[in-house]
């Protein structure tokens, strides 16, 4: 679970996905997405990276969140069966001068929060004492999308503007405007703001439905997005590549 580590492996297996689609599929996306991390195997995947790039920045991204809250201070957990109205004034009332905050909107009724260790304790005993159905504490290392994440981000601008970035080949749609790219330069602020800003993923695929998506291919290790996504919009078929069957189903459902 250390995210210095776990980041470029997670990146590099979302690309060997990717890759391997365009071997074997002749079905192209107008749009890619990424939840979280996931945003850089999308901008690879839109070419506005090289891999060999993307994996430097996020292994550097990585060590700078961990020096930002060391191992132990900060905590996530995922709060279930609540609305997001409930879960935000959970926070509030347990903030009490200390870090939490709702940092992935993933689904009706499913989101995580994250902090400073204690308030992140508190926050789930509020979130129960709302009638969450679950508010569980998440195995992490740090606390991603939150405030105690902006030194990090402040730290990461150096990388971020070392880069030689491309426009997007792909639409792509970013975590923290739920909505496409349009420059370069809104793509790095948007980019930075990602690590101490939430994750809009139910209003991420709200906006592809409402540009007439219908399928989405989850590129990645495991089927957690296809869990979400059919929760987020109605009408809209994910397919996961976690197995050579699943490969085989999805490419002969889009081609």
């Amino acid at each position: 679970n250390q995210t210095d580590k776990t980041q470029p492996a997670i990146l590099t297996a979302s690309v060997a996905l990717w890759r391997a689609w365009l071997a074997e599929s002749a079905a192209r996306p107008a749009f890619v997405a990424g939840h979280s991390l996931g945003e850089y195997s999308a901008l690879v995947a839109a070419g506005s990276l090289s891999l060999a790039a993307a994996v430097k920045l996020v292994e550097h991204r990585g060590q700078l969140m961990q020096q930002a809250v060391p191992a132990g201070q900060g905590g996530m957990a995922a709060i279930l069966g609540l609305e997001d109205a409930d879960v935000l004034a959970a926070c509030a009332e347990a903030a009490q001068g200390e870090v939490v905050s709702a940092v992935n909107f993933n689904a009706p009724g499913q989101v995580v929060i994250a902090g400073g260790a204690a308030a992140v304790e508190r926050a789930i005993e509020a979130c129960k004492a709302r009638g969450a159905k679950r508010a569980m504490p998440l195995p992490v290392s740090v606390p991603s999308h939150c405030a105690l994440m902006r030194p990090a981000a402040e730290r990461f601008a150096e990388a971020v503007a070392a880069i030689d970035w491309q426009v997007p080949h792909i639409a792509l749609v970013q975590n923290v405007s739920a909505a496409v790219v349009t420059d370069l330069q809104g793509l790095k602020r948007d980019l930075l703001a990602q690590l101490y800003s939430p994750v809009r993923w139910v209003e991420s695929i709200v906006c592809l439905s409402a540009q007439g998506v219908t399928d989405l291919v989850e590129c990645g290790p495991g089927k957690v997005l296809s869990g979400l996504n059919k929760r987020c919009v109605k009408g809209i078929n994910t397919h996961n590549l976690d197995t050579p069957d699943a490969f085989a189903a999805a490419n002969a459902a889009l081609v």
